[in-house]
């Protein structure tokens, strides 16, 4: 019998190699990179692969830097495809992808370029099953997050009328900075919402009920952009490998403003292999209250073996004057590339201002002043800004222009008297004086936990039964609002509510506006602003900042015929205003400020304790004080032809008298030579004056 025949062993099948050649013909785009570029820039666009940090020092051209490396590398036979482009803003990203179009021929549509967040977005769409969800999951905006906060919170049955609980608003900024900065929320409760410690278990109920309930509804919100993205990464080896092989070229702009979250994901993605440039600056890091850790730029040669670091030191912005002031100014702090920026400009011979003046008043007389005398010079005022630490210390100044008939804009907020705490605080002094007032008793009354608007009518038919709205006597309000029936989770503080509006009128009379102002704000809306914003402080300053004002009145009629004035005409000239409107002053925090630039620049209230900001000298860290004298590095550097330094001497306060103010302490960080000092008084003051 014939055996069957030994069956031959097959050999593992061998992939065929391929290369494709890389285009080897000169650059397509024409560009004479030499003599478009400076010599700094010229060496960090045509560097070779690998990790690159390059600091771009303020106005030396960050933006013409990356756009040229991105053309570069097309240039060198990149594939677009295996490009990705990190920004902080969509208008960055369009601006940079619009700019390499118009310097190459090449294709781009391939590249990758947008925000950390639409990038995660982009990356989640495609494999959002891998964490539980579907690629078609919903982004919840604030006021979608808000929304399914409150549904968890009461879902959970916490009792949020007798106490108050933090509003939805403030549970969305704890847990972004826990995702952001990867504190725990321990820590973020009891060092940024120390007053809310009593909730914590409460709180932490609610974080864990709110990310079960994004997943049960197939959401995110904007941070889990960047978190679920990174998640994604961690926990799936084979689709990290696949993106690493993607981008080769990893580009990033503004990186000293990354957080824990985008500094590890871009690691991540880089690896060992990837061509990462972080380009940024390390002293304009000024966002560490909402998680940004300028720790990542300082780092990144350490993180990354063999980085190339560049620096790019000419400023085409600022003349030397005001240059020169600024690299003085930054060289007090300790965490910091060293870096020297050179003008491109000559100098003028006109050296910055200081200018101390008598009071807030004063220094706001002074700006208007001075505004209208350079537009006489021919600065239009779309070229000047009025700078400032904090929102609140741009209310002298709001008046002032609005007295003068100066047209401006504000960049940080909301003009003074618009916004919703400082009309809450008017609401009552409003009431007190028309009783008849539904609008303000509305307002008032829908602050108090467990007051709805159905609620708010009732209590308005209620008092409008009592007769103490038409009666001509000054009602014992605590008395009368005794007698009413609110609901019953309200009773405390409807109780406290008489109090505080018997301090409004003590003995039948009116108080005086600024006392007025003072009962409010400490008997019943400091509980309010602490349990329903974020950024409580600022707001609490807000409110003094208005006492300071109220105290320039006794009568509290005129103060409020006076805030309902500024609030309709707040910065609105009138009349014809067709051929004025485009042509207006600037108003900003410098927060707001940073990336943009103005022919002349007022920087107010610098004081210690307002600039540096109190509340950090008080706490003695010596971080968040670098921090602070970044800030005043970058309000510096968006000068380009002159700036002035302000402060006012005294700080009139409603209740503690007159403060004399110490100058700013950043003020000691550079020669006086460097400024010019001015002295201002009024007219009468001129021994020269015939008056």
């Amino acid at each position: 019998m014939l055996e069957p025949a030994a069956k031959t062993p097959k050999l593992p099948r061998m992939a065929r190699e391929y290369t494709l050649n890389r285009r080897t013909s000169g650059p397509a785009s024409g560009i004479d990179y030499r003599a478009e570029l400076n010599d700094e820039q010229f060496a960090a666009v045509t560097s070779p692969p690998g990790p690159t940090l390059v600091i771009a020092g303020a106005g030396s051209g960050k933006t013409r830097t990356l756009t040229y490396r991105v053309a570069w590398l097309l240039d060198q036979g990149v594939d677009a495809r295996h490009i990705l482009l990190l920004t902080f803003t969509n208008k960055a990203a369009r601006e940079m992808t619009e700019r390499v179009r118009s310097l190459v021929p090449h294709d781009v549509s391939a590249l990758w370029g947008g925000t950390f967040h639409s990038i995660g977005n982009r990356i989640l769409r495609r494999h959002a099953e891998e964490l539980g969800f579907t690629k078609s999951f919903s982004i919840l905006d604030r006021d979608d997050q808000k929304s399914l906060l409150s549904g968890v919170v009461a879902a959970l049955d916490i009792d949020t009328k007798t106490r108050r609980f933090p509003k939805a608003d403030v549970l969305a900024s704890m847990f972004s900075l826990v995702e952001n900065t990867g504190e725990s929320l321990d820590d973020v409760i009891s060092g940024r919402y120390p007053y809310f410690d009593d909730w914590s278990a409460e709180i932490h109920r609610v974080h864990e009920g709110y990310a079960k309930r994004k997943l049960d509804t197939n959401s995110v919100d904007f941070d889990d952009l960047l978190v679920l993205t990174l998640r994604l990464f961690q926990q799936n080896e084979e689709l990290l490998a696949l993106y690493r092989k993607r981008f080769r070229h990893i580009l990033v702009d503004e990186y000293q403003d990354t957080n824990a979250v985008q500094s590890e994901l871009i690691d991540l993605l880089a690896g060992d292999g990837a061509s990462v440039m972080a380009v940024g600056d390390d002293a304009q890091s000024i966002y560490s209250w909402r998680g940004a850790d300028m720790g990542n730029i300082l780092s990144f040669p350490e993180r990354h073996s063999g980085c190339g670091v560049f620096k790019i030191e000419t400023n085409y912005r600022s003349v030397p004057e005001i240059l020169n002031l600024s690299n003085t100014a930054i060289r007090a702090n300790r965490a910091r590339f060293d870096k020297d920026l050179r003008s491109s400009r000559q100098e003028t011979g006109v050296k910055p201002a200081l200018v101390p003046l008598e009071d807030p008043s004063t220094q706001a007389a002074f700006v208007a002043q001075r505004m209208l005398e350079l537009r006489d010079e021919g600065i239009p005022l779309e070229e000047m800004a009025v700078l400032y630490r904090a929102h609140f210390q741009s209310l002298e100044i709001q008046m002032e222009l609005t007295t003068r008939g100066i047209p401006f804009a504000i960049t940080s907020g909301l003009r003074f008297f618009e916004q919703a705490h400082i009309k809450d605080i008017s609401s009552f002094l409003r009431f007190v004086t028309n009783r008849r007032d539904e609008t303000s008793f509305k307002r008032l009354v829908l602050l108090l936990p467990g007051i709805g608007a159905i609620g708010a009518d009732k209590l308005w038919r209620d008092w409008l039964k009592s007769g103490a709205a038409q009666s001509d006597e000054t009602p014992v309000w605590s008395e009368v609002l005794a007698a009413m029936k609110p609901p019953k989770k309200a009773a405390k503080h409807w109780e406290q509510l008489g109090y505080v509006l018997d301090e409004l009128t003590p003995g039948g009379v009116f108080a005086k506006p600024a006392e007025m102002v003072f009962s409010v704000l400490e008997g019943l809306y400091a509980d309010f602003l602490q349990a329903s914003f974020d950024n409580y402080e600022n707001r609490r300053s807000d409110i003094e900042q208005l006492m300071a004002y109220a105290g320039n009145f006794d009568d509290v009629l005129e103060f409020l015929s006076q805030l309902s004035l500024l609030g309709s005409a707040d910065g609105e000239p009138t009349g014809d205003t067709s051929e004025r409107d485009d042509e207006k002053v600037t108003l900003s925090s410098i927060h707001q400020a940073k990336g943009l630039e103005w022919k002349v620049v007022f920087l107010i209230w610098l004081a210690d304790g307002q600039f540096p900001n109190g509340r950090i000298l008080e706490a003695d860290d010596a971080d968040q004080l670098e921090e602070e004298r970044r800030l005043f590095y970058v309000a510096i550097t968006r000068a380009k032809d002159e700036l002035y330094l302000s402060y006012p001497l005294i700080n009139p306060k409603s209740y503690s008298g007159d403060i004399i103010q110490r100058p700013s302490r950043f003020l000691d960080d550079f020669p006086k030579e460097m400024v010019e000092e001015w002295r201002v008084g009024p007219s009468w003051a001129n021994p020269d004056d015939p008056f």
